[in-house]
């Protein structure tokens, strides 16, 4: 096998049957597997998706005292602020930073001055390792079994994918290990050692990750209630939640629910099951099935009617001279499938 379909650590249930389709378990064996491998005391090789979800659970307090303070002080204007926060601040980051810079590379940082401002644009909820490895795989092994959250296995296939099947192998060897730490190397991450790895059973180095996030998301709190008080703090932090849920969602959505929903004229890549959806595209820039046409384009709202959010604001960076280069696929995309149709007679 190639070595996109043996980075991932393999499920207990594995990928595929022995006739070569999607293994789909029950979801008793998901949820069996989801503690397995969030069960950091048993094997502290465990600690990355065990973190993952642990920030996961330190949120949830700020949702419940905010729904709590709505209901004795109900205010339109924080479920707004929680709303724009959650959807379209932490959503747009989601495309900006680890979709289309951590993993396609698809715009290059004037410096690290300017990465770490992207990077830190938000509460950070998610490790780089876990999105950008995973991803890669999506891309090569798209609906077909070994996509890390392939739509056919169904929602909680996907939804407990980034701890069941996002993992990198705890196998690698030093060859291969190479090849994945390089695939990070763009973001800042410092690579774990060879034998660190072999230890940890993964790229980044715990302390990092952890002291990373406690500080940006100590910066975060001080900023929100110092410019507000603790209602703004609970909004935006509660905001932030319900997209770190939500987001567990988005492929499963993204790829018509395992079924083949794409709509002639809109979505243009045939090659798998990809849709561009309307509120993904609005909110966060994530027009889906463009993307999957044009992977490592900085931009994905090709037609006059797709805004890309994320877009506009690696635009802005290109104008202040804070990022370099980026790829854009917009008059490829055009040339290639709107005007063929349009010089038909």
């Amino acid at each position: 096998m190639s070595f996109i379909e043996t980075v991932l650590d393999v499920p207990s249930y594995g990928w595929k049957n022995l006739n070569g389709s999607l293994s789909k378990p029950s979801a008793s064996q998901l949820f069996a597997e989801f503690r397995k491998k969030l069960n950091v005391f048993a094997n502290r090789k465990n600690w990355l998706s065990f973190f993952s979800w642990f920030c996961m659970l330190l949120l949830a307090p700020f949702l419940v005292m905010f729904i709590t303070m709505q209901v004795q002080h109900f205010s339109i204007m924080y479920i707004l602020i929680a709303f724009v926060y959650g959807m379209i601040m932490m959503g747009t980051h989601g495309t900006i930073w680890y979709h289309r810079y951590c993993t396609h590379h698809s715009y290059t940082f004037k410096n690290k001055f300017w990465r770490f401002i992207t990077a830190n644009l938000v509460l950070k909820l998610i490790p780089e390792e876990v999105y950008v490895i995973s991803h890669h795989v999506h891309h090569a092994l798209s609906d077909k079994p070994g996509d890390p959250y392939n739509a056919r296995g169904g929602f909680l296939y996907c939804f407990l994918a980034d701890v069941n099947h996002q993992q990198i192998s705890k196998n690698l060897s030093g060859a291969d290990y190479e090849r994945t730490a390089k695939m990070l190397r763009h973001t800042g991450i410092t690579a774990n050692s060879y034998a660190a790895y072999k230890k940890w059973g993964t790229v980044s180095k715990p302390f990092t990750v952890i002291a990373g996030t406690l500080a940006n998301w100590a910066f975060w709190l001080a900023v929100f209630y110092f410019a507000g008080g603790l209602y703004l703090a609970l909004a935006v932090f509660a905001g932030a939640f319900v997209w770190g849920m939500g987001v567990r969602t988005f492929n499963y959505e993204g790829h018509g629910k395992g079924k083949n929903k794409q709509v002639e004229g809109t979505d243009f890549n045939n090659a798998d099951m990809s849709v561009n959806q309307w509120w993904p595209g609005i909110v966060a820039g994530e027009w889906h099935n463009n993307h999957h046409l044009y992977p490592s384009s900085a931009r994905s709202g090709f037609l006059p009617w797709q805004i890309d959010l994320a877009w506009y604001y690696i635009k802005a960076l290109k104008w202040l001279g804070a990022v370099t280069s980026c790829r854009d696929a917009k008059q490829q995309f055009i040339k290639k499938y709107i005007r063929p149709s349009s010089q038909q007679p």
